[in-house]
């Protein structure tokens, strides 16, 4: 980005580009008939827009954690996974289950540089298709894998399943269990989070742990606060209404956890992400493609500019923390 920081860059990206994103008002928000139908438009969205996440992100597709100028949005992506690893004081070699683990990235670090053996789960078929395949090609003598089965990287091992994480505390047997649950971004997409809590809960060993990074709304917002800054989040991000970190936290408690990391709001050095987001998808292909697909498409790209505004404004936060099973 030469001498200029992302932060300029997408200033200028914005300033002098603009007329693209105006040429696609922000759709206004559809109501959603029920979660089932929501988790439809989100299975169909990653479906759809997987191939477009790893252009824009690469294999990390969530925030990076941004600690110096010079940062890459790869260095502050990796970053992030071993933030959690640290404050979650995983043990190498660790079962891992990577909940929403999208096309695998973190899911391959752990298993790399953590000797971590993980099972990732997505409701995307497309996403497991893509985990497996890179993963594949990652291995040391590269070669066909059939998807669901254990693919090696270095001391450790990944395998993939679409799987709705709902469904998790019924799919895996006593058998299954996991020093671990790892969900990174994902909570926010599910309907049911005390749902998720207890079967996180049943999934794990006793000692196991559970680390959450997330997206969330600030606290005592007013109406206009959440019709300004977090609707349109909500709507183009594909989102049941938005939590804050306060309720993770009682529900985690809820579900019989006890903490071991409370939330570390890291706001300030992830919202440079957006940044930087903001500048890639100046490109009238893009916007296009989003077009073909309807009002989501439309309304994704212009919750790029709304998780900008919330950052902003301090209405829209970004937390990691741990609990742990007794």
């Amino acid at each position: 980005m030469g001498s200029k920081s992302a932060s300029d860059t997408a200033t200028v990206a914005e300033s002098t580009e603009s007329d693209l994103a105006q040429q696609y008002p922000t759709p206004a928000p559809e109501p959603t008939v029920s979660f089932a139908a929501l988790k439809d438009r989100i299975r169909h969205h990653y479906e759809l827009a997987s191939d477009y996440y790893y252009s824009l992100w690469g294999e990390h597709i969530h925030h990076g954690y941004f600690l110096d100028p010079n940062d890459t949005k790869e260095i502050a992506q990796t970053r992030l996974i071993d933030l959690l690893l640290d404050r979650s004081g995983l043990e190498k070699g660790s079962a891992v289950l990577d909940v929403g683990c999208g096309i695998g990235g973190t899911s391959r670090y752990l298993a790399r540089n953590h000797n971590c053996h993980v099972t990732g789960i997505t409701i995307s078929g497309k996403q497991v298709e893509m985990a497996t395949r890179f993963s594949s090609e990652q291995q040391i003598n590269p070669k066909t894998t059939t998807t669901g089965h254990p693919i090696k990287l270095n001391r450790g091992s990944v395998r993939f399943l679409e799987l709705d994480a709902e469904t998790m505390g019924t799919y895996f047997s006593a058998q299954d269990t996991f020093n671990c649950v790892w969900i990174s971004e994902a909570m926010s997409h599910l309907p049911d989070k005390a749902l998720f809590f207890a079967n996180a809960f049943k999934v794990l060993r006793p000692g196991g742990k559970l680390a959450i990074a997330d997206w969330f709304k600030a606290e005592d917002l007013t109406d206009e606060q959440l019709e300004a800054d977090i609707r349109p989040i909500e709507d183009g991000m594909l989102l049941p209404p938005l939590s804050t970190q306060s309720h993770y936290v009682h529900l985690a408690h809820q579900a019989g956890f006890e903490t071991i990391s409370p939330p570390f709001d890291i706001s300030s050095n992830v919202a440079k992400t957006w940044d930087i987001s903001w500048s890639l998808i100046q490109n009238p292909s893009l916007w296009a493609f989003a077009l073909s697909q309807g009002r989501d498409g439309i309304a994704f790209l212009q919750a790029f500019r709304a998780m900008r505004r919330g950052y902003a404004n301090g209405s829209f936060r970004y937390a990691v923390m741990v609990f742990g099973r007794a």
